[in-house]
């Protein structure tokens, strides 16, 4: 437990910051914790700073950096494609009554015949502005501190304390004492795995929009193919370009009508949750699968296995149906992630569908060593080549695992992170392997959440009843469910990840596109990546210098 005397270690600069100002204006018998984390009854709280100040009151803040904003009653955080919902006053009130549930229901505190003292909780934005006059129905302006408060904050806090549950004791020396000695050996030092793994994706993320500079280059070039490797923040430069000027026009071309379409419906799921939190005027007419595309238009459906359906049928089709499409329903630029898996007749309906064939924008974001169809139709139209050369998402360790298998030598910048574990088992025995290795990792830390266990073979129980019970759909939306450890296929997984994976290589020897499967599978972790398989088929699936890599003799 971090205190007045012991300085604490900080998740970012921000809790550091308020920290600073408190300790330097506290009275010398009052206290402060830092980064608390307390296990309740029905859910986990995370208490960013914990004032205890005898003969003023016991106060939970919680601290939001960067840009916070307040619309329709609704709190947001940061900006741009990281912008994000949060809940502060929400966090600060749960939190100050779990800890004092915490406290009054330790027997030293019963014990003791006490009553209650007096608790508050508050909101600290040192970076953002509160107007004198804000007031919200469950956060008064004394209980949010903004950037022109941090002069005074000690002073409000008291204030703050004084405001709330007025009808309780002040605690006295000997209550602040108790508390600490209550809450003693109950804190949860930081940094933990996963803030570690949030400082990797903070710093991830930020490189990803410095990579972003290269789409300048496309406001005057409208034929574009941006190529690179696994972790290369290629989706993110996709999602960058249909919400930039594709989206609300540029170079003194008004708004385009944009498609942004790959291969997948694991991706397109994402891809349409990521386009949902733009202002509706300005997202893509269409996000989706080619097929997708097609069953707008009004082409018919297919089967999985119908392998002629998919590269002539219905390409076929499209091609029909894109040349009787009337003006408003074509669009001026299409956005293709993932463009390796699209097949060479695809391409003729997406570039008939084009208000303009000759000058239409077509933006390609392509990696071809994740192909793993058999299949690379390129656009027949010449692309202007942009190569991004760096990994910014996977941390060193398992980039250096995978990078043999890229397309091309890659600067790793995605930071340092737990070794790669490999588990050496046989076939019929790896998925009973794999789903010991999600125990582990749970124990080691993640949450389910941060978890996936993909497989090379035959798919797992889990993902095989999930798909039967919710449908391909209801399935992938499952990738972003909260509580569970999310069970699939390398097929099905590019442009996705998760911070901690299971690769399961569920199988008795190498197949056709071996290398592009476990190149897919390797790179899916950005955190925490343990292998399990048969060290020579694993071998073979993936070349010596993965092996290598991966510690196999």
């Amino acid at each position: 437990m971090s205190s007045t005397t012991e300085r604490p270690t900080f998740p970012n600069d921000t809790e550091r910051l308020v920290w600073e100002k408190v300790t330097q204006s506290l009275d010398a018998d009052g206290s402060v914790v830092a980064n608390m984390r307390l296990t309740g009854d029905t859910k986990d709280h995370e208490i960013d700073l914990l004032i205890l100040m005898p003969d003023s009151g016991i106060v939970v803040v919680e601290v939001k950096g960067g840009s916070v904003s307040v619309e329709d009653g609704r709190w947001f955080q940061g900006g741009g494609t990281s912008r994000h919902e949060i809940h502060p006053v929400k966090q600060a009130h749960d939190g100050k009554y779990a800890l004092r549930h915490y406290v009054e229901n330790d027997p030293r505190w019963r014990n003791s015949s006490r009553t209650r003292v007096r608790w508050a909780h508050c909101v600290v934005t040192p970076y953002t502005d509160i107007a004198d006059d804000f007031a919200m129905p469950d956060c008064p302006r004394w209980a949010i501190h903004g950037r022109n408060d941090m002069d005074q904050l000690m002073r409000r806090l008291r204030v703050c304390a004084t405001q709330q549950e007025s009808g309780h004791r002040l605690p006295n020396e000997d209550d602040v004492a108790l508390i600490r000695e209550i809450l003693h050996g109950r804190y949860l030092p930081r940094p933990t795995l996963t803030a570690d793994a949030d400082e990797r994706e903070a710093v991830a993320d930020r490189l990803t929009q410095e990579q972003a500079m290269l789409l300048k280059v496309t406001r005057l070039l409208r034929r574009v193919e941006v190529r690179g490797g696994a972790g290369s923040g290629k989706t993110v430069l996709a999602l960058t370009q249909v919400k930039g000027d594709l989206a609300r026009g540029g170079n003194d071309r008004p708004t385009e009508r944009v498609a942004l379409l790959c291969y997948s419906i694991g991706l397109a799921t994402y891809l349409k949750r990521q386009v949902d939190q733009m202002p509706r005027k300005h997202r893509p007419a269409f996000v989706g699968t080619f097929h997708e595309l097609g069953m707008r238009w009004g082409a018919d459906d297919g089967t999985r296995d119908d392998s002629n359906f998919w590269e002539e049928r219905l390409p076929a089709q499209m091609a029909k149906l894109a040349a009787t499409l009337g003006e408003g329903h074509k669009f001026d630029s299409i956005v293709v992630d993932e463009a390796q898996d699209f097949a060479e007749t695809w391409w003729a309906p997406l570039l008939g569908s084009l208000r303009d064939e000759d000058t239409g924008g077509l933006f390609v974001y392509s990696d071809e060593n994740q192909r793993i169809f058999d299949r690379f139709g390129r656009p027949p139209v010449e692309l202007v080549p942009l190569v991004l050369d760096h990994n910014l998402r996977n941390t060193k360790q398992i980039a250096k695992v995978f990078d043999p298998l890229a397309p091309m030598r890659m600067r790793l910048k995605g930071g340092d992170g737990p070794e790669v574990s490999f588990i050496a088992t046989d076939p019929d025995d790896a998925l009973g392997s794999a789903d010991d290795q999600v125990e582990a990792l749970l124990d080691e830390g993640w949450q389910p959440a941060d978890i996936a266990l993909l497989t090379t073979g035959r798919r797992h129980p889990q993902q095989a009843e999930l798909q039967k019970e919710r449908g391909q759909r209801g399935y992938w939306e499952s990738f972003w469910d909260a509580d569970d450890v999310f069970y699939g296929h390398v097929l099905g997984c590019k442009g996705l990840e998760r911070r901690a994976v299971v690769l399961c290589v569920n199988e008795s020897e190498s197949r056709e596109r071996a290398k592009e499967r476990m190149y897919v599978g390797l790179s899916r972790a950005t955190d925490r990546l343990v292998v399990v398989g048969d060290p020579d088929v694993v071998r073979a699936m993936a070349s010596d210098p993965v092996a290598t890599r991966l510690g196999l003799q």
